[in-house]
């Protein structure tokens, strides 16, 4: 009889950040891996610096704003690797935008296309073969930022609270077949996607805590978990707040940064 296979962790946005730390602690964790980015050499020359072992590890190219080019790479790892035990729709940008300035509705639509359809096309082929084997768990990151609209991100902003409201719908599709919907909303996690911030980032927590953090949420079957705790506090107290009130501590808050800026 063959032995079981060891798990397997389907991960887009696996270049840097957030990817790259989910990917080290689940390899460290004895897991195999199928890390997915737009930048497939980089991506591999960055797994075999890091000492990734390639009889556990594929890498996939694909842009997740390309469903043909995400639908590829995941019938590549359904192929190649069989079916994932989890899928962590990981790929995500923020940018600033101004809404009266028309140059930014593309930003807009970049942000929606990545955060979003991204999120669902990396999900859909994995659906139906998770549901029929009566396993699995579907990964989607969010953000605190999916809490309430903040001035200068509402490209961001709304796409994380899409974000929840599309996995929270995909949980009760999913439940009556035995597969977990998790929806992880980071707080602020040094990575280059903050790094750039001209405001203050409280409860800055490393890659490396967030995705140990993260995973014992994944393993739990964890509906949903903002990380770390301390941001689930600020964002509960946020939403709590009148919208008056709410304006005005926002009042001259700086802005994220505008593509270019």
């Amino acid at each position: 009889m063959n032995p079981p296979l060891t798990p397997l962790l389907f991960v887009t946005g696996a270049s840097s950040g957030i990817g790259q730390a989910l990917a080290l602690h689940y390899h460290a964790a004895g897991w195999r891996l199928a890390l997915v980015a737009r930048r497939a050499a980089e991506l591999q020359a960055w797994a075999d610096a890091a000492g990734l072992d390639r009889q556990r590890v594929a890498v996939y190219g694909a842009d997740v704003r390309d469903l043909a080019s995400i639908a590829a790479a995941a019938q590549a790892c359904l192929d190649r690797q069989g079916l994932p035990d989890v899928v962590i729709a990981n790929a995500g940008i923020s940018v600033g935008i101004d809404p009266a300035d028309a140059q930014d509705l593309a930003v807009l639509q970049a942000t929606y296309e990545t955060n979003n359809l991204g999120l669902a096309a990396t999900f859909q082929p994995f659906v139906a073969p998770m549901c029929a084997r009566g396993s699995g768990r579907l990964v989607g990151i969010a953000s605190v930022a999916g809490i309430r609209g903040l001035p200068g991100h509402a490209a961001y902003c709304s796409s994380k609270a899409a974000v929840i409201a599309y996995c929270e719908s995909l949980r009760g599709d999913c439940r009556p077949h035995g597969v977990r919907v998790v929806t992880i909303a980071p707080g602020y996690v040094d990575t280059p996607l903050t790094q750039g911030n001209r405001y203050g980032m409280p409860f800055l927590m490393s890659p490396q805590d967030f995705a140990r953090r993260a995973a014992a949420a994944i393993a739990a079957g964890t509906s949903y978990r903002v990380i770390p705790w301390q941001m689930g506090v600020v964002a509960k107290l946020l939403r709590l707040l009148p919208n008056p009130l709410f304006d005005r501590v926002l009042a001259g808050r700086p802005r994220k940064r505008r593509r270019g800026e």
